[in-house]
């Protein structure tokens, strides 16, 4: 099992990264290794969706279902993909009126060792920088602060 545990303050509200992170169909403008999405569910309680990984000519998709509570917490559970076993999340916690302390958590374990072996490496590259990322849109989004 691998895992992937992030905490980093920014200087962006819960209710700003919050959207970032549910807003699945905006992820190919600003995620260099996802070709492109498809949102399946969006509700007040739940966001459903496959990510299609397109990174160096490896293609790989897999779906979750995320059970959140805007604009403080989203939990993913995986629904299908190359994975035996993926679940964790993101907590928004308020700094003040104008900045949170994000905390990013994953575990993963790929399904069988030829996708861990192929997988593995690009997933890892991926998870670990999936924070970085979203704080680099916040700035495109909201501007630097």
């Amino acid at each position: 099992m691998s895992d992937v545990i992030k905490t980093v303050l920014v200087p962006y509200t819960p209710a700003e990264m919050f959207v970032l992170v549910d807003r699945v169909e905006d992820y190919p403008q600003f995620l260099p290794w996802c070709g492109r999405t498809e949102l399946h569910e969006r509700d007040a309680g739940v966001t459903e969706a496959t990510l299609h990984i397109d990174y160096y000519h490896l293609r790989q998709s897999f779906t979750t279902r995320n059970s959140k509570r805007a604009p403080e917490e989203m939990q993913i559970q995986l629904k299908s993909g190359p994975f035996r076993r993926m679940e964790g999340g993101w907590l928004f916690h308020p700094l003040g009126d104008a900045a949170c302390k994000i905390e990013f958590r994953l575990h993963y374990t790929f399904a069988n060792a030829a996708f861990d072996t192929l997988l593995g490496p690009v997933f890892g590259y991926i998870a670990g920088s999936l924070v970085d990322s979203f704080i680099q849109r916040a700035e495109q989004v909201y501007g630097e602060r």
